[in-house]
């Protein structure tokens, strides 16, 4: 019985298993009731009275090595089902695809890049906004179209609170805060209340230039202008500069650049003409200078405007205004070599 009971510990010591099966196999050959060690157990009543102490002890050692190693392999097994044939487990189960930046983006920092090269600093403000500095301290009349509600959102509980219609609002409060010299260039969103459609949006993006200085003139204004249309669209870019009206700048104008899908030779998008309007421009009024709290007697300044998604449009030649905004994967996709 001894010698029976020694064997089967060196068994227990040498079992092995390296599937379910050969696991469950071992455990109906040793451990089931009609198993090995139920079978020793069953004929341990035979053993004679003077040795069944030291027998019992040593079956119940054979018991527990057989069921410790029992547990052992049936860890090891889990264990190895758990290990993916070599998949890397960091990785998330469904594949990610790389994103890119928004073309409006891409457009904005290229402009903001070529005016800080030029010395310009970059300058933020508010989107929800007071009249007074989107319009009182722009020179606007107090009766003017662009005060009316079919052109502004303003806010209904608070009449003297608006969604900015321009980005100039953030000049009046760098003039505000600061004193001359001021070089500044202001991008951001804004909003005017129109139909949405192919060539118009109830929400838009702007860039403003802003720069004040002593003896400033419209010569300084049309240099830079036309520096950063030859960084834009090519050292070959004509401007020209139009007479216009803007309640902020006087004298104002209008800059068109030469077309650059047919060089100025005329095509269906600048309408034959060879010229497309890009942005509109000025020197400061004297009167938003004195409302902004600067000496018009000293200083002098220029301004600009230009849209982001005109810029784009002529950059990228995208047709629709709205496909900015409807966050088509395909369509923002395409812009993936521009990053």
């Amino acid at each position: 019985m001894i010698e029976r009971i020694t064997r089967l510990l060196e068994e227990a010591e040498h079992l092995q298993a390296t599937n379910t099966e050969e696991l469950e196999a071992l455990r109906l050959k040793y451990l089931s009731k009609k198993g090995i060690l139920s079978q020793l157990m069953a004929d341990f009543r035979q053993v004679p009275a003077e040795q069944k102490r030291e027998v019992g002890l040593l079956a119940n050692k054979a018991k527990d090595a057989l069921t410790e190693r029992f547990n052992v392999l049936k860890a090891q097994l889990a264990v190895a089902e758990e290990d993916h044939s070599g998949l890397d487990l960091t990785r998330t189960p469904y594949p990610i695809h790389l994103g890119t930046r928004h073309p409006l983006s891409i457009v904005k920092q290229e402009i903001v890049n070529i005016f800080q090269h030029m010395g310009f600093s970059l300058a933020d403000g508010p989107e929800v906004e007071d009249d007074w500095h989107v319009f009182g301290s722009m020179n606007f009349a107090d009766d003017h179209p662009a005060r009316d509600m079919q052109d502004t959102f303003f806010i209904e509980s608070h009449p003297d609170v608006l969604l900015r219609t321009h980005t100039s609002s953030v000049q009046s409060r760098v003039m505000e805060q600061s004193q001359p010299p001021i070089r500044v260039i202001c991008p951001g969103r804004v909003y005017r209340n129109e139909a949405i459609s192919a060539r118009a949006h109830c929400f838009f993006h702007q860039v403003e230039g802003l720069y004040i200085d002593r003896n400033v003139s419209f010569t300084d204004l049309k240099q830079v202008l036309l520096t950063f249309a030859r960084e834009m669209f090519g050292a070959d870019t004509r401007i020209r500069l139009r007479p216009s009206y803007f309640p902020f700048t006087e004298p104002s104008a209008e800059m068109d650049i030469s077309c650059n899908i047919c060089g100025g030779e005329g095509c269906a998008f600048c309408k034959q003409t060879g010229w497309v309007e890009i942005l509109g421009c000025g020197m400061v009024d004297p009167n938003v200078l004195e409302a902004n709290g600067i000496d018009s007697s000293i200083y002098s300044g220029y301004a600009f405007g230009m849209g982001i998604e005109r810029i784009t449009n002529l950059k990228y030649q995208v047709k629709d205004l709205r496909m900015f905004s409807e966050n088509d994967v395909r369509f923002l996709e395409e812009f993936m070599a521009a990053n």
